[in-house]
């Protein structure tokens, strides 16, 4: 059995190559750009020596020249229709991990899913369509959770920078203030560079608003759809946010994975705020629980930074116009599909090391007796985000199952429908850290240095 199996590029060939052994990890539909990054990385990782991988795709011919490119002769391969569960299921049974990267998931995830669940595998994924998700908990959460399968999706640049940021800067405020320390508000406001729309992520969007039910759209769009608890009500929409505390100010408009994030980021919160709740009463679980709660009140919103406040306002405006113009106009959806990136497009290997993501997040304590606790954190990525980084993310995620099962948080062991932070927590924090690529830093903000960046007290 292979530790993880990465799946790739759709499947329409009916054949499996079986093999004696199973393995534990297997990589689904491999052709495509990012399951390619994703294999790549896999073969040159530090840890190679203590895992195993192998590839599933619909194209033999494309398996073929992945493992001839990368010298592969030792990896297990399956040709595989991903629409025929019968041929899912009889894969998913030779590993532990299944890293699917085929997408739109709304059409094809969930035979993936579903036999994942049934046979007890695991599952992540690099959705970044939360009404596919919001299914996929009411169907398969309570199941997982019986079987012991961990299924997280959301594990590249959808989601894994926005939960992360909250997560970390939630344990910064702890050490500083307390277990009882909770969050008011947190805003994370990103700088991309070097990084396009995805031909992947313009099929899925497209996909979205010709094929989901529009009621389900509108179901997945709000506030702590995806979380087991209800919060507060968070700060209207706007055009143009503005990052607290900083000086000069940082300010851009909402941007079309803010919608995701936020869903995911309210289900950690979620998460932990019901374990926390159901484990009143026993001592060591409960302050085990109270340590990641975020608090009743917990907030949150982000943005992508523009230079000018008019600049950010004419961005929102486009984006906003262009958003409902392709969810109400079949003609604005053929002029997407000549004009935008198309599923298999992507960057070139030179680009791919171009680009780069800086995130800062600023995190308010809830304290109406003195100033609040402020936490800045950061997470700088070093490649280009959508592809490159996504593929780490993604890796890591199942090598966090793989290698690091022991460690994982009693939520993760618990199984279930899952996101990155509340399954693996300050273990992805640590393994992507030590990738090379990534760096993770939280510190508090003393009262003099608010409106400055200097003097402040890092933490972690």
């Amino acid at each position: 059995m292979v530790d993880i199996l990465v799946l790739g590029t759709g499947a329409s060939h009916r054949t499996i190559q079986t093999d004696a052994f199973k393995f534990k990890t297997i990589v689904w539909y491999i052709a495509g750009i990012t399951g390619r990054l994703v294999v790549q990385y896999l073969n040159t990782h530090r840890q190679k020596a203590s895992f195993t991988f192998g590839l599933a795709g619909r194209s033999q011919s494309k398996l073929s020249a992945l493992i001839s490119e990368f010298s592969l002769n030792d990896v297990p391969v399956f040709t595989v229709d991903v629409s025929n569960a019968a041929e899912v299921e009889s894969v998913i049974c030779h590993a532990r991990v299944i890293i699917n990267t085929i997408g739109p998931y709304w059409f094809w995830g969930n035979n993936v899913v579903s036999a994942c669940v049934r046979h007890g595998k695991h599952y992540v994924d690099l959705t970044g369509e939360p009404h596919w998700v919001k299914d996929v908990i009411a169907t398969y959460d309570y199941a997982a959770t019986q079987t012991g399968s961990i299924v997280v999706p959301f594990c590249g640049l959808d989601s894994i920078p926005s939960d992360l940021l909250v997560f970390v800067a939630n344990k910064t405020l702890k050490a500083f203030a307390g277990s009882s320390a909770t969050i008011d508000q947190s805003t994370s406001a990103w700088t991309v560079t070097e990084s396009g729309l995805s031909g992947g992520t313009v099929a899925s969007m497209l996909a979205a608003f010709e094929e989901v039910p529009r009621r389900k759209l509108v179901a997945s769009s709000q506030d702590f759809c995806l979380s087991p608890v209800q919060g507060v009500p968070n700060s209207r929409p706007r055009l143009v946010y503005t990052l607290p505390f900083s000086s000069p100010p940082v300010r851009g408009p909402w941007f079309v994975m803010a919608v995701i994030n936020r869903q995911v980021v309210f289900r950690t919160w979620g998460l932990h705020e019901l374990t926390a709740r159901l484990n009143i009463g026993q001592s060591e679980v409960a302050e085990s629980s109270k340590t990641l709660t975020y608090g009743p009140n917990f907030k949150y919103e982000e943005f992508i930074v523009f230079p000018s406040f008019f600049q950010a306002f004419m961005h929102a405006a486009v984006i906003t116009i262009s958003m409902i113009a392709l969810s109400t106009c079949s003609w604005a959806r053929k002029l997407a599909r000549r004009l935008l990136p198309k599923a298999g497009d992507g960057p070139s290997d030179e680009n791919l090391e171009k680009g780069a993501v800086e995130i800062t997040n600023i995190t308010t304590s809830t304290d109406s007796q003195r100033h609040p606790t402020v936490i800045r954190t950061t997470f700088k990525g070093r490649g280009e985000p959508g592809y490159l980084l996504s593929s780490i993310m993604v890796a890591e995620s199942a090598l966090c199952i793989i290698l690091n099962g022991r460690d994982l948080p009693p939520i993760a062991k618990a199984g279930g429908v899952l996101t990155p932070m509340s399954a693996f927590g300050d273990v992805l924090v640590e393994r992507l850290k030590a990738c090379g690529r990534i760096e993770v830093h939280s510190e508090i903000l003393l009262d003099a240095d608010r409106n400055n960046s200097d003097g402040i007290k890092k933490t972690r």
